[in-house]
């Protein structure tokens, strides 16, 4: 009789907390980037772990580790991959060590714009998910940053005042092109840029107004150029055995949020490019035009790195680029 009292008591119990929107399991998951979290990546990121909050009753919670609090931005991919950590977001192409395919989105002037970068993913799309799918990681979205633009201390007229220069690179692609302008190009990381400038490790680089604006550039450089080279994209993966340790309710709940997530970062990306600049300009910063014929030069360096990808790449890298150009 007791026996019979207690369970019922606790089927009660149960439907109560279920009622009041307690859970009796819940997940927890710690989601690691090495992005600060005004990024619109971050703020993107912190929308999607509330939309899986919400969409599974806070059965699934994700909580994010931001600005490489947690884990350092190249050590996630493994982590991920290990499962120290269920999910993550590295940027794509700083794994083009392990794997030239995976930079191609990072190669200079092979796709230039928002509308060349999202036709450029479309066709990337299912050679990188297969390739990280043999890592054991799922891919849930991918988001591109604005056109990357060059910072600099002093002007820039030419190839010849980038000689010996310490350029600040994040990736294989970013440091080649550093060398092919004659520049030493040097690793850092984006929490690491504001230091950087400042004890003269680095005194030029390449990238986003987005992640201008988050290091506050305008207190170590004067001219931002626009040659929105390339379109980097940052990637959201999960441990595919966590994923699949999901009730399946919770796995729909995941690609959901991911699939609105995707949506909602591409068009975060234009509108933040737009306003990156406006608040640079504010800022005291010179917004500026590469002159022609630094532009042409810096056109042949990015027809060289393209067809050295290639040999790289191999013939996955044949095909990518075949039906990219075929899809304009």
């Amino acid at each position: 009789m007791k026996q019979w009292f207690y369970r019922l008591a606790m089927t009660g119990l149960a439907s109560m907390m279920i009622a009041s929107g307690t859970t009796l399991a819940q997940t927890k998951w710690d989601l690691p980037t090495g992005y600060p979290d005004s990024i619109f990546h971050t703020v993107n990121l912190k929308t999607f772990a509330d939309e899986v909050r919400k969409a599974t009753n806070g059965q699934l919670d994700i909580t994010l580790h931001t600005n490489a609090s947690l884990i350092k931005l190249p050590d996630i991919t493994r982590a991920v991959q290990t499962g120290q950590v269920p999910i993550g977001e590295i940027l794509l192409s700083t794994l083009g060590n392990e794997d030239p395919f995976l930079e191609a989105d990072g190669i200079p002037f092979l796709a230039v714009g928002f509308d060349e970068a999202w036709r450029l993913y479309q066709v990337q799309k299912s050679f990188v998910d297969q390739r990280l799918e043999k890592r054991g990681l799922r891919v849930l979205y991918s988001i591109p940053w604005p056109g990357q633009n060059v910072f600099t201390r002093a002007p820039w007229k030419s190839l010849d005042d980038m000689k010996g220069m310490r350029f600040r690179s994040y990736n294989p692609a970013t440091a080649r092109l550093a060398e092919l302008m004659g520049a030493t190009p040097t690793t850092v990381q984006a929490a690491e840029i504001p230091q950087a400038f400042a004890t003269g490790v680095v005194s030029a680089m390449i990238t986003s107004g987005t992640t201008g604006v988050a290091s506050k550039s305008w207190e170590f450089s004067k001219f931002y150029y626009r040659t929105n080279a390339f379109h980097p994209r940052n990637v959201v993966f999960v441990n595919e055995r966590a994923f699949q340790r999901l009730p399946k309710d919770q796995q729909q709940a995941v690609l959901t949020a991911a699939a609105a997530a995707e949506k909602r970062g591409w068009t975060m990306a234009r509108e933040t490019d737009i306003e990156a600049e406006k608040t640079m300009a504010k800022a005291g910063m010179q917004i500026l035009e590469v002159d022609p014929a630094l532009s042409k030069a810096l056109l042949k360096i990015g027809e060289q790195m393209q067809q050295e990808w290639v040999k790289r790449a191999g013939p996955d890298g044949e095909r990518m680029i075949e039906q990219y150009r075929k899809s304009k």
